[in-house]
């Protein structure tokens, strides 16, 4: 009996040591509070891709709304097999302000540094956001890198398709 409750401790603490923040957390943190639910047209979702670069598929979009004009906007994906979920919050002025990792399944090698993300900040949607562009890329983790600059692309285009 000891035996199995040890196992499922460890397990427990294995699912969950991968979260390394709350979207509750995350949100207090830039003090987005207003949860806003769009459904993307079929244009919208076109040019969002147009613009990006990177497939959009989903037409839910859900976003958090901060009281000084930034969102919040999180995006869940594959890095090479295993999920990661980030947080990009775009300013007033369409650029990022801030990118938070909030789960990595991904063996820790491949983790970006703080430094790393924080190129992103003040970066709008143009051709310089890109790894072969103004984004230094991360050795020995390069999947990591292109799973990030492409959520990047695809908020920000998103973003612009609901602001117009």
């Amino acid at each position: 009996m000891k035996r199995l409750a040890l196992i499922s401790l460890m397990f427990a603490l294995a699912a969950s040591a991968r979260v390394l923040e709350t979207q509750q957390q995350a949100l207090a943190s830039v003090g987005a509070t207003t949860r806003q639910t769009f459904f993307l047209t079929k244009e919208q979702i076109a040019a969002a891709k147009q613009e990006s670069g990177v497939d959009v598929k989903d037409a839910l979009v859900v976003r958090y709304a901060a009281p000084n004009g930034a969102y919040a906007y999180f995006d869940s994906h594959r890095v090479r097999t295993e999920p990661e979920t980030v947080m990009i919050v775009v300013d007033a002025n369409g650029s990022i302000s801030r990118i938070d990792i909030l789960s990595f399944d991904e063996p820790t090698d491949y983790f970006p540094k703080r430094r790393w993300l924080d190129q992103f900040l003040g970066r709008r949607l143009d051709k310089d956001l890109t790894l072969k562009g103004a984004i230094r890329p991360m050795s020995g983790a390069s999947l990591t890198g292109t799973a990030i600059v492409n959520a990047s692309r695809k908020i920000l285009a998103i973003h612009h398709a609901l602001m117009k």
